[in-house]
């Protein structure tokens, strides 16, 4: 059971409406990065997850997820204006100009339709973790992106906060990830000496040094100490 509250996770608004910036924030509404995609991939995995607390985890990652679109589309509203107005986009960014009447539509930054395709599920529970790690960190490079080409300091703050956001759902994530070590999918690795093997196949010289490959495991990193640049 979902229910909607009226108030957004953080208010957004905006200094001035910017159509062209609209359309480009509209990526993480519709995108295959987007809010929604990453809300219907946690929901869609977490049907079959029969540890509680990591099935809880997802659905309430995946809720969050819906507020964050909420926001994003707020935010797009905003930006948009309150009349329609074609000449104010940049030419390729006026979808909501010509067929939505400005209602934020589930597409991309180039018009293109938001697709189940975008939804990432194996019925692993190490894969799916794995994915929703990599998605996190692949939505907070698009924020970060965003981020960049916008100087409106409202936006920048709702940025920052989703920015923030995406953080701790990647932390949330590895967290999961270290505790069902073992576990289906893991359980596999290392099945024979061939798992635990690098072939270095690029000349000349030896750049990436390792041995004994081991699977992957998040620790969570000391929060005094300085992180590489």
């Amino acid at each position: 059971m979902f229910r909607h509250e009226k108030q957004l996770l953080q208010e957004v608004k905006i200094e001035r409406p910017n159509p062209t910036y609209a359309a480009m924030l509209t990526e993480q509404l519709g995108g295959p990065q987007g809010e929604l995609k990453a809300a219907m991939q946690y929901m869609s995995q977490s049907f079959r997850i029969k540890d509680p607390a990591i099935k809880d985890l997802f659905m309430d990652i995946a809720a969050e997820e819906l507020s964050h679109m909420e926001m994003v589309a707020m935010t797009i509203n905003l930006l948009n204006g309150h009349d329609v107005n074609a000449p104010a986009a940049a030419s390729g960014h006026i979808e909501s100009q010509v067929l939505t009447g400005l209602n934020p539509a589930l597409t991309n930054a180039s018009g293109y339709l938001w697709t189940a395709a975008y939804v990432n599920v194996t019925g692993d529970l190490p894969a799916d973790l794995l994915s929703n790690i990599a998605a996190e960190q692949r939505a907070k490079v698009v924020y970060e992106y965003l981020h960049r080409q916008i100087a409106d300091k409202y936006v920048r703050d709702t940025i920052d906060f989703l920015l923030n956001r995406e953080e701790a759902h990647n932390t949330l994530f590895r967290q999961a990830f270290n505790r069902i070590q073992g576990t289906s999918s893991t359980q596999d690795w290392g099945v024979d000496e061939n798992a635990r093997l690098y072939f270095d196949l690029s000349t000349p010289g030896k750049y990436f040094d390792i041995n004994n490959p081991q699977p992957p495991v998040f620790q969570n990193p000391d929060p005094g100490a300085r992180q590489p640049q």
